[in-house]
């Protein structure tokens, strides 16, 4: 989130702050081709640029940011498959991460 600007800063680390807390920001929908609603997106403009952030919610213990990037596909507003493989890979870095350190532990679903 560090070169994106101070604006949408803000926007996503608000959206971070209610998703650890159990909330949800309004603007915050499902990211199409994950099969339920626990990976999230939100988009915010600045500048005439678009800036995303992909999130997760499918962990008791923590909220995982897995992608923030500013589209650059000119086409349409769906997300390329160069991000979409990136989230994946970092979903699945995510998983194994949180079974190792967090699975089992208080408060663990």
């Amino acid at each position: 989130m560090g070169s994106s600007p101070k604006g949408v800063q803000a926007v996503f680390g608000f959206a971070l702050h209610l998703a650890q807390n159990g909330r949800m920001e309004a603007s915050a929908k499902p990211l199409k081709g994950f099969g339920s609603a626990a990976v999230l997106e939100i988009v915010d403009n600045s500048n005439g640029n678009t800036y995303r952030a992909v999130y997760t919610i499918k962990f008791a213990l923590a909220v995982c940011v897995l992608h923030v990037f500013q589209k650059k596909s000119t086409k349409g507003i769906a997300t390329s498959k160069v991000d979409i493989d990136l989230i994946k890979l970092r979903l699945t870095a995510a998983s194994k991460h949180y079974e190792k350190h967090y699975k089992g532990a208080k408060n663990d679903k």
